[in-house]
């Protein structure tokens, strides 16, 4: 299946996988999505996540994270910023706080995928790909 955002593709699986309860959602993998999916970790929004080589371009096998009393997912929201039809890019002054800095913007910069507050410290702006709360 040929995909013209496989971002946007990464993050409405796990949005879908969530809304549905499932408990691991199986997206292949990228070098993008790899990064991305290891912020999550780092940031305790998954549980945990496996690279799989299936001899094509791979998996990846999150395990999704619920609150153990109410069942509520983790990740409240996940949206995609920058588009392929609308790239968008901020400066290190400009770039986007997430319910003032509860969440965390997923920025692209010279020196790899980070988070917004990583990308502010070292005084780096980029494309901001996507914002998660």
């Amino acid at each position: 299946m040929f995909v013209t955002d496989p971002i946007a593709d990464f993050l409405t699986r796990i949005r879908n996988a969530q809304a549905a309860g499932h408990k691991v959602v199986e997206i292949p993998a990228s070098k993008m999505k790899k990064s991305i999916t290891k912020i999550l970790y780092d940031q305790g929004y998954i549980l945990k996540y496996k690279f799989e080589d299936d001899n094509k371009q791979g998996i990846i096998k999150i395990a999704l994270k619920y609150d153990p009393v109410t069942k509520e997912p983790a990740i409240r929201s996940l949206k995609r910023i920058s588009k392929p039809g609308l790239r968008k890019y901020s400066g290190v002054k400009d770039l986007p706080r997430v319910i003032n800095g509860l969440g965390i913007a997923v920025v692209s910069t010279s020196k790899g995928v980070m988070t917004d507050k990583d990308a502010r410290k070292q005084n780096l702006g980029g494309e901001v790909i996507c914002t998660i709360y």
